[in-house]
């Protein structure tokens, strides 16, 4: 298993600072160095022991490392790998935690230093609730990890990640990138632009005397839990994989369309039957 002597991390939050607890609590990083905007998360990083220094600059803070995790919005990765880049010694390993592969990927890949190596990946784990406070080394446990290597991805730095997130006790999945974003932009990016628009549907019902959310249940706020996601990494991802999620988009309005027809004309049989086959299918699910 691969041993990094030196990890930089750039975005200590719930993904970052649980991956910097994984690291250390399996023996894989000899010393962590986190960096990124906000001094103040840093420094209770740095506190909580999630990392064993604070970078100054993200250049310096990457100097000498072996392994450089990407844990940002994705809209601003090719800015810091610019950033980086001159400061990145030969053979270090950059990868990322971005839930959008394709177009990105090429991005990066046109401006990694000649001699580094990346090695694209998205940890199928997180919260609605972000920050370093929230980390934990067993986030990723019985998790999903898809690796999206292309044909210029060094093997042995590709084996490296994929030891560092077993050892994190994620499952790994090895997938195409574009295949990868078409899947993503249903199972994931869709809801979250469904539980936004929801909050967004309900709460314009408010007036100055009424407040339809004070009576939500428990059904609305599990549907709309994601909703409290941060709107700067959803904003990203939606525009990075617009097209596929525009697609997606259009198909979920095709079917709420469908239930509203049936609802409008009284089709009680085809209503009940579309319900049944949708509740079989999540309850298939479990």
């Amino acid at each position: 298993m691969s041993y990094f002597k030196n990890v930089t991390i750039i975005g200590v939050g719930l993904i970052g600072g649980s991956l910097a607890k994984a690291l250390k609590s399996n023996n894989l990083a000899g010393y962590i160095t986190g960096a990124g905007r906000t001094i103040d998360t840093l420094e209770l990083a740095l506190r909580l022991g999630v990392i064993d220094a604070i970078g100054q600059t993200l250049a310096s803070a990457v100097t000498g490392a072996d392994l450089v995790i990407l844990a940002t919005p994705v809209g601003t990765f090719e800015r810091i790998i610019r950033e980086i880049g001159p400061q990145l010694k030969p053979g270090a390993i950059l990868t990322d935690v971005g839930s959008v592969k394709g177009g990105l990927i090429r991005s990066i890949e046109r401006v990694m230093p000649s001699g580094t190596h990346y090695v694209p990946a998205h940890p199928i784990a997180g919260r609605e609730r972000s920050g370093v406070e929230e980390s934990t080394e067993t986030l990723f446990r019985g998790r999903q990890c898809v690796l999206t290597p292309t044909a210029r991805t060094d093997g042995k730095a590709l084996n490296a990640v994929r030891e560092m997130w077993k050892a994190a006790g994620a499952d790994i999945i090895v997938m195409d990138a574009e295949l990868h974003d078409k899947i993503f932009a249903a199972v994931s990016h869709l809801p979250h632009v469904a539980a936004f628009a929801m909050m967004c549907a309900v709460a314009e019902l408010n007036t100055g005397t009424e407040n339809y959310l004070q009576f939500s249940g428990a059904g609305f706020r599990d549907f709309t839990r994601i909703a409290a996601s941060s709107p700067e990494m959803w904003k990203d991802i939606f525009l990075m994989n617009r097209d596929n999620l525009i697609q997606m988009i259009d198909r979920y309005v095709f079917s709420l369309n469908e239930f509203k027809n049936e609802i409008m004309s009284g089709e009680e049989k085809q209503l009940e039957k579309h319900l049944t086959k949708s509740s079989g299918l999540r309850r298939r699910m479990e």
